[in-house]
C-alpha cells in the first residue's frame, strides 16, 4: 500500500470520526433531541415487530366488554371485547408502512421534479411547474374521497400511492428553489465548464447537496400524512377494512361511546398517544437535523 492510499484512507477515516462527533454532539446537546430519536425508534421497532406478536385478526369476546387495564389486557378492552393493546400494536404496522410509503412517494416525485425544473430552466421549468401548480390548486380531502369510492384502500401500498400523489408538490417547489440557488455556484460552473453530462451534475453534484434538505421534508411529509389518513379513517371516508389508529378513534368516539362513557376512554387515548408521541418524536428529531447540517446553527 503506497503512502498516498495510506494518507487518503486515513484522511477518510478521520473525517468519519469528526462526522460521528458532529452527530453526537448535536444530539447530546439537548436532551429532547435524543428523546425525539428514542421515539421513533420505538415506533419503528413497533410496527415492525410489534405484530409479530399479535395476530392481525382482533380476538372478541362478548364477556370482556370494557374491562379495565389488568394483567389480561395491560390496556383494557374495548366496545367489542377486543384487547386494546393488541389494537393499537396491529394498527401501528398500517399507519407506520402508508406514511412511510406516502413519505417516499411524495419526496421521490417532488425531488425529481425539483431538480428537472430548477437545473434546466426554460420550458422544461415553465411546463412542470405549471403541473406543479395544478396539483397544488386540488383540494386534497375531495380528492381522496373520489378516489376513495373507487379504491377500498385495503393495502398500506394504495393509500400510501394516493397520499404521496396528492402531496408532492410542495416538495417540487421547495426542491426547485434549493437548485435555483445552487446553480450558480463555483462547483456546478466547473462541471459545467468540464463538460459533465447533465445526468451526471444532477445526481452526482446537485443530489447530494440538496439531501439534508430532502430529507427534512420526508420527516415533515410523514406528520401531515399521519394526520391525512387518521383523519380519513376516523371521519369514516375510507372503508374500515383494516385496523389502525384512525378506525380505532372512529369506532371510540361513534361506537362506543368514550366521549360518554369513562369505561371506553382507553380505547381512544391509545391511538391518540400514539399518534402524539409520533409527531412529537419527529418535530424533536427534525430540531437535531436542522442545527445538524445548518453552519450558522452549528457556530451559534
Amino acid at each position: 500500500m503506497t503512502t498516498a492510499t495510506l494518507t487518503e484512507t486515513g484522511a477518510a477515516a478521520a473525517s468519519r470520526r469528526a462526522r460521528v462527533r458532529a452527530v453526537r454532539r448535536v444530539l447530546t446537546r439537548k436532551p429532547g433531541r435524543i428523546a425525539g430519536l428514542s421515539i421513533l425508534v420505538f415506533f419503528v421497532l413497533l410496527g415492525t415487530f410489534g405484530p409479530m406478536c399479535y395476530p392481525d385478526q382482533l380476538t372478541i369476546d362478548p364477556d370482556a366488554v370494557y374491562q379495565a387495564p389488568s394483567s389480561a389486557h395491560w390496556l383494557g378492552t374495548d366496545f367489542a371485547g377486543a384487547d386494546v393493546l393488541q389494537a393499537t400494536v396491529v394498527g401501528s404496522r398500517y399507519v407506520l408502512l402508508t406514511c412511510a410509503l406516502a413519505g417516499l412517494f411524495a419526496v421521490g416525485l417532488g425531488t425529481a421534479v425539483g431538480l428537472l425544473a430548477g437545473f434546466h430552466r426554460g420550458l422544461p421549468d415553465s411546463l412542470l411547474m405549471r403541473a406543479t401548480d395544478f396539483v397544488l390548486t386540488i383540494p386534497g380531502l375531495p380528492v381522496l374521497v373520489v378516489l376513495s369510492t373507487i379504491w377500498a384502500f385495503s393495502s398500506p401500498l394504495e393509500m400510501g400511492l394516493v397520499l404521496g400523489i396528492v402531496g408532492w408538490g410542495g416538495i417540487a417547489r421547495a426542491v426547485r428553489s434549493q437548485v435555483l440557488s445552487l446553480r450558480e455556484r463555483g462547483f456546478l460552473e466547473a462541471a459545467r465548464g468540464l463538460g459533465l453530462p447533465s445526468r451526471h451534475i444532477l445526481l452526482r453534484e446537485l443530489l447530494p447537496n440538496i439531501a439534508p434538505y430532502v430529507a427534512m421534508h420526508l420527516l415533515l411529509a410523514v406528520i401531515g400524512f399521519v394526520e391525512a389518513q387518521v383523519g380519513l379513517f376516523f371521519l369514516g371516508i375510507v372503508p374500515f377494512s383494516t385496523t389502525n389508529w384512525g378506525v380505532m378513534i372512529n369506532q371510540a368516539v361513534f361506537s362506543g361511546g368514550a366521549l360518554q362513557s369513562p369505561e371506553a376512554l382507553f380505547y381512544l387515548l391509545a391511538p391518540l398517544t400514539c399518534i402524539l408521541l409520533l409527531i412529537m418524536g419527529v418535530v424533536l428529531f427534525l430540531d437535531a437535523i436542522d442545527e445538524l447540517f445548518n453552519p450558522r446553527l452549528r457556530e451559534r
